[in-house]
């Protein structure tokens, strides 16, 4: 294992051939933020890559129920489900297909970005790091680390055979119809208990309107997205650096 400068996290620098690295990726491929793989945990994983039937994450789209079943603690029902799981997999949008197949250092936010501005994994794969720096917030480490994942040749390969078998590699067109950028160099901060839309919807328009979700208050926040029992201090550091506390309805009315 290795560790590099002002990381902390080890890791084995043997890519493609190390069982730990080969199973790490999957499990993060499958995870809840990720693929969300109903009926495909961790410990299924482990037992997947040691019985020969996966090396990579694409290799799960090939794996059938017959092959499952002789595992370890696999009855008919489970080795069903976690074929349908997998199958269900393939409706995930492209923001966490991209998060999910774990590129260094691009995580949920960057991935969502990366996303946004490329539209598809063929469009990201051709930017070049100087292309990759002009994206809002992607600095040098993330676009050398985006370029050099899309110069491999076995991640290519897995790429492609992730397309072949039907996962989302590209923004839907119904997701595109509802992309504007009347938020714009806004970022707001959706903060207390709502009754139209739940806090999760209003952060996806924030973000389907060209706006940026912040967790915490800052002068650089243009707007408090404020519901029913938004924290009194959140209120108070709003005021004293007035900030303006809207309503659900009139954030509505902004993307209307």
């Amino acid at each position: 294992m290795e560790r590099l400068e002002g990381e902390a996290k080890h890791f084995c620098p043997n890519y493609n051939g190390c069982n730990p690295q080969i199973i790490g990726r999957i499990q993060h491929f499958i995870s809840r933020k990720a693929m969300d793989i109903e009926g495909l945990g961790g410990e299924t994983v482990v037992l997947l890559v040691n019985a020969g039937l996966i090396a990579n994450y694409a290799d799960l789209y090939s794996v059938t129920k017959a092959q499952v079943m002789p595992l370890e603690r696999m009855a008919e029902k489970s080795a069903e489900n976690l074929v349908q799981g997998i199958e269900a997999s393939k409706q995930i949008p492209f923001e966490r297909v991209l998060f999910a197949i774990g590129i260094r250092f691009v995580g949920e936010t960057v991935a969502k970005k990366l996303a946004k501005h490329y539209k598809s994994i063929e469009a990201l794969a051709h930017a070049s790091i100087e292309d990759l720096e002009k994206v809002d917030e992607i600095g040098i480490k993330i676009a050398e680390s985006v370029v050099a994942f899309f110069s491999s040749e076995e991640n290519k390969s897995i790429i492609e055979r992730l397309k072949d078998h039907g996962v989302q590699l590209a923004v839907s067109e119904a997701q595109l119809a509802n992309q504007t950028n009347k938020l714009l160099g806004k970022s707001f901060v959706v903060s207390g208990v709502f009754e139209i839309v739940s806090r999760d919807a209003l952060k996806k328009l924030i973000e389907n309107n060209g706006g940026k979700n912040v967790a915490s208050i800052s002068s650089k926040t243009d707007f408090i997205v404020a519901g029913d029992k938004m924290g009194p201090s959140k209120k108070v550091k709003a005021e004293k650096l007035n900030i303006p506390l809207i309503t659900e309805s009139e954030f509505l009315a902004m993307v209307k």
